[in-house]
């Protein structure tokens, strides 16, 4: 344990802000839920499926920008410069959200040919109408986040999404139930309180950061093809891991406003356990990223070996609290015995999915650091397209096992993803192995002289 004694407080430091924000930016939409679940089941059904389909086409951009930390923690560590390419990221990120943008509004538009239960089809059109801006906050707010993640400043950024957390709500609650001279607007309340807070929180990232707006223009073609190549497949395996959790709660939709619900609140709590691993993963992509630019293994190796056993650990942990204390949970969140009714069962497919999250969710931390992301794609489109939610669809449309069904196969999807992850990271580690200690120590008689 000595000997990674120094891995682990290095990987807790750089992580624990990172799940600071993290929890922030999960918690704010669980102040929404919150407040949705006291206005109506109606509304906590209608944000459910109209978050899940904005946060689906948000995924895949998100996914995009995350190849910001790795790509320039390699750069660091090879010692190449950096700073000039603070104005391409912006650019970037931008760019980006114009292209999601037009998509969302686009999709938006079929939201009444999905067939959803008829009192969903208007509220999920207004929440999506007004929440559709706020993807220009997420991918200014992300894409800054993970340029100072690579220089391992972390705290002011997951401040900030801590602070959201508390304006959020207070936004919420006014806006939704009305104070004073503001009236009650219901679910146009929250899409207007999302917006609000994410664009809020870009823009005080923004001025943090000018310091670094005062680099020289550099040529940033081959930065940000490295994104681009880094990054699609990072956008392709969250998108296909988004797409199976979210589609659920749009086929939930069709069937009743309770499941829709039901699967909101236990994909809420999920959501925030999930961020315990992620940001481990996240502290581990950077940390693998610069010991990768320096072709430094035996960091690899034990940053790897660290993180995995730090979020595995959590994973047992968050096992326990789900199995003893789900209605408690779920009572949080809606005091409709229905929905609380329809979701605990749940809890028991939750427990089983939630190591095999945590082992994913490693590996995928240490492949974005040694930007291995196209295997890593592979393997989340096999294990949720091929695997998880032709399951989930068997059993809900033909055995009519719909909530528990669709869980089920998620589960399954994961177990089969943190599989494939592994052996793919397996398989990499020991390429590098070979290869660095070949660079080092190349095969020449001068090697053996005396």
């Amino acid at each position: 344990m000595k000997h990674y004694l120094k891995y682990f407080k290095e990987l807790i430091v750089l992580s624990l802000p990172i799940l600071a924000g993290s929890l922030g930016n999960v918690l704010i939409g669980t102040g929404s839920v919150i407040v949705a679940g006291r206005h109506s089941t109606v509304t906590l059904g209608a944000i459910s499926i109209a978050t899940a389909i904005l946060m689906t086409i948000l995924i895949a951009a998100i996914g995009l920008i995350s190849s910001v930390s790795p790509v320039m923690s390699n750069l660091r560590g090879a010692r190449k410069p950096t700073k000039s390419l603070f104005k391409a990221t912006l650019i970037f990120s931008l760019t980006l959200a114009c292209i999601f943008f037009i998509i969302a509004r686009i999709i938006m538009y079929t939201v009444p040919y999905i067939g959803l239960a008829s009192e969903l089809t208007v509220p999920v059109m207004q929440y999506m109408d007004i929440a559709s801006y706020s993807m220009f906050g997420v991918c200014l707010f992300v894409a800054l986040k993970e340029y100072l993640q690579a220089y391992e400043i972390v705290v002011f950024a997951n401040t900030i999404s801590i602070a959201g957390i508390f304006v959020n709500f207070f936004l919420c609650w006014i806006l939704v139930f009305g104070w004073g001279p503001i009236p009650p607007m219901g679910i146009i309340g929250l899409a207007i309180a999302n917006c609000v807070i994410r664009i809020l929180e870009a823009l005080i990232l923004l001025a943090y950061c000018q310091p670094f707006m005062k680099g020289r223009n550099r040529r940033y073609h081959l930065y940000i093809k490295e994104l681009i190549k880094t990054g699609y497949p990072i956008s392709l395996a969250v998108f296909c891991e988004f797409l199976g959790f979210n589609a659920t709660a749009v086929i939930m939709g069709k069937f009743s406003t309770v499941y829709a619900a039901a699967h909101n609140v236990i994909l809420t709590i999920t959501g925030a356990t999930y961020m315990l691993p992620f940001s481990i993963g996240t502290a581990l992509a950077v940390k693998v990223g610069f010991a990768n630019g320096e072709k430094n293994i035996v960091d690899i190796k034990k940053y790897i070996k660290t993180g995995m056993v730090i979020i595995l650990t959590i994973m047992f942990l968050s096992m326990f609290i789900y199995l003893f204390f789900t209605k408690q949970l779920m009572g949080i969140f809606t005091k409709d015995e229905a929905v609380i009714a329809a979701g605990a069962p749940v809890a028991v497919i939750v427990i089983c999915f939630l190591f095999f999250d945590g082992l994913q969710c490693a590996c995928s931390g240490a492949l974005r650091g040694l930007k291995e992301t196209k295997a890593m794609m592979y393997a989340m489109v096999f294990s949720f397209g091929c695997i998880g939610m032709p399951i989930g669809c068997v059993l809900a449309f033909k055995y009519n096992i719909v909530l528990m069904g669709f869980w089920f196969g998620l589960a399954v999807a994961l177990f089969s993803a943190s599989i494939l992850s592994t052996l793919i990271l397996v398989r990499k580690v020991k390429k590098l192995e070979k290869k660095y200690v070949l660079q080092q120590w190349p095969l020449s008689t001068s090697n053996f002289e005396g």
